[in-house]
């Protein structure tokens, strides 16, 4: 099902997209989604992590270097 939303952006911002969208040949509903998107993950993302964190800390999983040595 889709779904209609009109959203008021500032001046500058528009201009931006604007641009942006002649420059790629996108159309700007296409830019939105997209962008609307990549937010909602990055989101989802940083409530697990920190839902995670602390079990993370117990398990003295803190680099990245430790979390490449747990899963592999």
């Amino acid at each position: 099902m889709r779904s209609v939303l009109s959203v008021s952006l500032p001046g500058n911002m528009a201009e931006e997209l604007d641009a942006y969208a002649r420059e790629t040949g996108r159309n700007k509903s296409d830019i939105v989604k997209e962008s609307l998107g990549i937010f909602l993950w990055e989101a989802r993302f940083k409530a697990i992590k920190k839902r995670l964190a602390g079990k993370a800390k117990s398990a003295k999983v803190i680099t990245d270097e430790d979390i490449f040595k747990v899963v592999s």
